[in-house]
């Protein structure tokens, strides 16, 4: 695998860590239900990630635990995983 930039690093490995802590208002991680995950990573970082619409941070991000995980996101959470050759929940 070609070396990459700690900055694009951190982004994918953030957006890696969002995905596998992943949870749902319900607690089971079903298709239909909304993804959240606790946001504790760098402030820049969940910015870009939230600009290129991976997760939403909501209106008054400061004041929120959580991000919600968009369909995109997710997408590229998975294509992550694979990249890397880390194995999904089971």
């Amino acid at each position: 695998m070609d070396k990459i930039k700690a900055e694009e690093a951190q982004k994918e490995l953030t957006m890696i860590l969002l995905y596998l802590a992943r949870f749902t208002n319900n607690g089971r991680l079903v298709k239909s239900d909304d993804v959240y995950s606790w946001k504790g990573y760098d402030f820049d970082v969940l910015n870009s990630l939230d600009d290129e619409d991976f997760i939403r941070q909501g209106d008054r991000p400061s004041r929120r635990k959580s991000v919600y995980l968009t369909e995109t996101g997710i997408d590229y959470a998975k294509e992550l995983l694979e990249k890397y050759g880390i194995l999904d929940w089971e």
